[in-house]
């Protein structure tokens, strides 16, 4: 079979958002026990995020036997209760224990070791997931989403503007808005992009 790596812009995306991941985590500085994103601190809150590159590189050992899950909006769907599980929050906490003495270093070594194994991966090869069996290619646009919207929450926490790379956020905002018109809440997310005041009940997330 022959090779076929990942779309040039899934993976210039992934790339520039992994990038501007650590970027932004090398502003830090001495504010690892700040607050970060709910019960998370700021290390928390960057452990989960390197859980994005670092899940990547964990499934490509783990091929699949068939594809169970077919597109990036199925693996949210599937994964919504786990999401928001308690579980998730306890493993940001661990993932952020396991950066060690120096978290701004470990997510840059992260980062260049995941990135070129993503390059050179077969897009269509099959990975076990979370979720069940799936395309690398399908796959890699969910830990898009993460590293943007995280990093977005990682820029909040220090008081700095989100400014995600222009690849980065179409890639992240073409999933979330394919997800919010599969799960019913394109509507409310049409009205609260085109400035309609009230247009979002509390609480709400196509996630």
């Amino acid at each position: 079979m022959d090779h076929r790596p990942v779309g040039n812009v899934s993976l210039q995306a992934f790339a520039d958002a992994a990038e501007a991941f650590v970027r932004t985590v090398a502003l830090v500085g001495d504010r690892w026990d700040a607050p970060g994103l709910g019960t998370w601190d700021v290390r928390a809150l960057v452990g989960h995020t390197g859980r994005s590159l670092l899940t990547v590189e964990a499934y490509l050992a783990r091929p699949a036997a068939a594809v169970e899950v077919p597109s990036a909006t199925a693996y949210y769907v599937a994964t919504s209760a786990l999401a928001a599980s308690a579980e998730v929050e306890a493993r940001g906490r661990a993932a952020g224990a396991d950066l060690g003495e120096d978290p701004a270093a470990a997510v840059g070594v992260l980062a260049a070791r995941v990135v070129p194994l993503v390059a050179a991966a077969d897009g269509d090869g099959l990975l076990t997931t979370a979720a069940g069996g799936m395309r690398l290619r399908d796959y890699l646009p969910t830990r898009t989403v993460e590293l943007v919207v995280h990093t977005a929450d990682l820029a909040l926490a220090l008081g700095l503007p989100p400014d995600p790379p222009p690849a980065a956020a179409r890639e992240a905002l073409a999933v979330l808005a394919e997800l919010a018109v599969t799960t019913g809440r394109a509507g409310p997310l049409l009205l609260a992009a085109t400035g309609r005041p009230g247009a979002l009940p509390p609480g709400f997330s196509v996630l």
